[in-house]
């Protein structure tokens, strides 16, 4: 049996988790609302995090934008993902959502702008 003690990022209220493994057999407890024992399977489990970053930008009115995936990529591909960005080049102008880097590291999630350069 292994325990692990985490804080939930499910909400606001950052409870204070024990997850308690017993093969498959997985027990949260100290979550005060549904998402804390969701967020604690998952990341014992499958742990996933959105990355952010940046990319540069030419012609710009800032010689950079912030981006991020998509959606949360598994744990161990987030030095991939930022590998595969940091060789990539933007010319402006570049729209808030506009896709920057498509299936990034094999996920299957795509790598988006979140701010306009004009």
């Amino acid at each position: 049996m292994e325990t692990r003690e985490l804080t939930c990022i499910g909400c606001p209220l950052g409870c204070a988790l024990t997850v308690t493994m017993n093969g498959e057999d997985i027990t949260v407890t100290g979550n005060t609302c549904p998402r804390g024992a969701e967020y604690a399977k998952k990341e014992v489990t499958d742990p996933r995090r959105i990355v952010t970053s940046t990319v540069r930008v030419t012609g710009g009115s800032l010689p950079a934008v912030s981006v991020k995936t998509k959606s949360d990529i598994p744990k161990g591909k987030i030095e991939d993902c930022i590998l595969a960005l940091k060789n990539v080049s933007l010319t402006a102008p570049v729209h808030m959502g506009d896709v920057v880097l498509s299936n990034v590291a094999d996920t299957g999630v795509d790598v988006i702008a979140t701010k306009n350069i004009l």
